[in-house]
């Protein structure tokens, strides 16, 4: 009953930025947190970003200073901006919701792929 759909995914040089995006559709009143998990090829999929309804924030020690998660409740979107990107930056990222009463309960988006060349 929600569903979510990520973009701006690409390849870019190491050093340089991108900006994804994940808008929601359906009883997206029923959305809590958000987040950005990523997994590389032959790894386990990680949290990248999480924040909260209300803009609280937290983020895995590897993108601490590069990466940015934000949201647009009127707009039903969370973004992440990707700066200094690194070639172990490369996976397919993936945008998830909490249920706002079920927290056990989460919506997952298809994922965007990134790629950052040496």
């Amino acid at each position: 009953q929600v569903q979510l759909a990520e973009s701006g995914g690409g390849l870019v040089q190491a050093g340089g930025s991108l900006s994804l995006s994940c808008a929601a559709s359906g009883r997206i009143f029923s959305i809590n947190a958000m987040g950005w998990y990523r997994q590389a090829s032959g790894k386990q999929r990680e949290l990248v970003a999480i924040i909260t309804r209300s803009g609280s924030t937290n983020y895995t020690d590897s993108v601490k200073g590069r990466f940015t998660i934000s949201r647009d409740n009127a707009k039903n979107t969370v973004y992440l901006q990707m700066n200094s990107l690194k070639p172990e930056d490369t996976a397919a990222y993936y945008c998830n919701a909490q249920h706002r009463i079920m927290s056990d309960v989460y919506y997952w988006g298809k994922g965007t792929l990134v790629t950052v060349s040496s």
